[in-house]
């Protein structure tokens, strides 16, 4: 269609108008022919909304999901329909279990055929249904733009998600009647009640062990201050949840870890004579929550969550219907005196202690320990640290140290592949901000191509590629298992790295000594455009937990 030509307002128009007219400013896709109306509408409005192609599915959607996850707004994924929508499930799964805000909109086979197994058909909504939020269909091109307000509000409210919109092409590409925009609706805040306040005040006054638990609503919420005041009202120590450590300053005199798959044994003593366990902002996801071991039975457990469906299926002794900034802040106000705070300094340094280099014993030639404390030392502190689903994501949680909101990004669900897009969605959402994406070998090869997305787009990003030729957890699980005679399907060939990430466009170093990290770490963030490090790492060092059952 000419532009000169007499535009007809059709709902790929209206769609693209809701977005913009509700705050989402950053499109992703790969393309396809379901939504071409979409596609011109994002063209005609490039300069309110921006489009970034990316090279598969699943990569755009773990961009669209980084994106949502740092900054508590959703950006938007337009894939086909049947493989489009089947590449870009994980994005929505990983959404769903990280509580992030995210939209995807799928082309699909026009109204009139639906039902007939038409090309690439699937029931999408059957499909998605079980791992979105919600999954929705304007059955009219009057009702795309409401349908689309309705998505955005579902994704951003109460426990944030992934929504997932069918658009059958001929509502997409049909004229709208009315082509009115529905208007933003600011999400309203979930007070907590005065006498559920008050229950949780005494609750808290009479624990004698507390222990604060910090979950992802504190980072979607920005109430990491507010949960800071609470803490120091109280005395009581804080812990992350699982990929949460940037919910609460690690170097302040609280903190007392993250709760990794791997416990430590301070960390166990403290999880076992808590007395209150007061899980804040987290719905007490399956690694967090030990599969249902915490609490402990002789526990009390105080949940304050915006979310009445996450309350009622942990069910805990006192529920607080509430957004965590607003409880905390409330609960400070009505503690008279902090618990016993040699308690709280003694687990914080037991934390310091345990996230020093050289507590663990590394048998190849390139610490990763070393490698977190180097990365510390020469980046600031807000930079995002971003992590794929592998057992080399432990080392950086454990040696290195969060101390700014919104400097983290990695996958709950564990899903491999995150790193490389996720980087891209952490620098369009925080153009401000570094962003360094630690990947696995096997997790760069699921999704590395993206790089070429980040040389196209001119986005500064690091990629650290640990490459120690296996799967590593499931390696040694084979081995304590069944013993190192029957590892089979867990090791890989890959190409070399460096030279791989040349090929796309980007700057490349190649590490094989802990020593060489520090100037190849220098010249990488020196360097204008997206870069690549390649380390060397041993399958000996899966975790940093030594050897037995804690190490996977």
């Amino acid at each position: 269609m000419n532009d000169v030509t007499e535009h007809v307002i059709t709902g790929g128009d209206v769609l693209v108008d809701t977005l913009i007219a509700h705050g989402v400013d950053t499109a992703f896709t790969v393309s396809g022919e379901s939504f071409l109306a979409v596609l011109e509408a994002l063209r005609r409005k490039r300069n309110q909304i921006s489009l970034i192609t990316a090279r598969h599915e699943g990569g755009g959607s773990f961009a669209t999901e980084a994106y949502g996850k740092l900054t508590g707004r959703p950006a938007a994924l337009f894939v086909s329909r049947g493989p489009g929508a089947t590449n870009a499930a994980i994005g929505v799964h990983t959404a769903k279990q990280d509580c992030s805000p995210m939209l995807l909109f799928v082309g699909h086979v026009p109204s009139t055929s639906q039902g007939r197994e038409a090309f690439q058909e699937i029931n999408q909504a059957a499909m998605f249904t079980p791992i979105a939020k919600a999954v929705l269909q304007p059955n009219s091109t009057d009702q795309v733009a409401a349908v689309t307000a309705r998505a955005i509000t579902l994704a951003t409210s109460g426990r944030p998600g992934p929504v997932v919109v069918i658009l059958p092409r001929d509502l997409t590409d049909g004229a709208v009647g009315d082509p009115g925009i529905p208007s933003p609706r600011q999400r309203p805040g979930v007070a907590p009640e005065a006498a559920a306040l008050d229950d949780a005040a005494r609750m808290i006054a009479q624990a004698q062990r507390p222990l604060i638990l910090s979950g992802e609503i504190i980072a979607i919420q920005d109430a990491t201050s507010a949960l800071v005041t609470l803490a120091e009202a109280t005395g009581a120590p804080v812990m992350s949840t699982y990929r949460r450590q940037d919910t609460f300053p690690n170097e302040h005199p609280s903190y007392a870890g993250h709760l990794e798959i791997n416990r430590l044994p301070y960390q166990k003593q403290a999880l076992d004579e808590a007395d209150l366990l007061i899980a804040i902002g987290s719905r007490m996801d399956g690694i967090t929550a030990e599969d249902g071991a915490l609490p402990r039975a002789h526990q009390t457990f105080l949940q304050i969550y915006p979310d009445a469906d996450v309350l009622a299926r942990c069910q805990a002794d006192l529920s607080l219907l509430s957004d965590p900034g607003a409880a905390c802040l409330a609960l400070a106000e009505r503690i008279a005196a902090p618990s016993d705070q040699e308690r709280r300094d003694g687990l914080h340094q037991a934390y310091l202690a345990s996230s020093a280099p050289g507590t663990v014993e590394v048998r190849g030639a390139v610490d990763l320990a070393e490698v977190a404390a180097e990365v510390r030392r020469q980046v600031r502190p807000e930079t995002v640290i971003l992590t794929d689903g592998g057992s080399f994501a432990r080392w950086i949680h454990r040696f290195y140290r969060f101390n700014h909101p919104h400097s983290q990004a990695g996958p709950v669900s564990g899903a491999m592949g995150y790193g490389v897009p996720g980087a891209i969605g952490a620098r369009r959402a925080l153009p401000d901000r570094a962003a360094i994406a630690f990947v696995g070998d096997g997790g760069f090869m699921m999704t590395g191509q993206e790089l070429v997305t980040a040389v196209e787009q001119n986005i500064d990003l690091l990629v650290v590629v640990c490459d120690n030729g296996v799967h590593g957890s499931i390696l040694e699980g084979q081995r304590q298992r069944f013993g190192a005679d029957h590892i089979y399907g867990t090791r890989l060939s890959s190409p070399n790295f460096a030279d791989l990430a040349r090929s796309y466009g980007c700057a490349a170093w190649t590490v094989e000594r802990t020593k060489d990290f520090a100037p190849a770490l220098s010249g990488a963030m020196a360097h204008t455009g997206p870069s690549l490090i390649h380390l060397l790492t041993d399958d000996r060092d899966i975790a940093p937990f030594d050897k037995g059952p804690d190490a996977v």
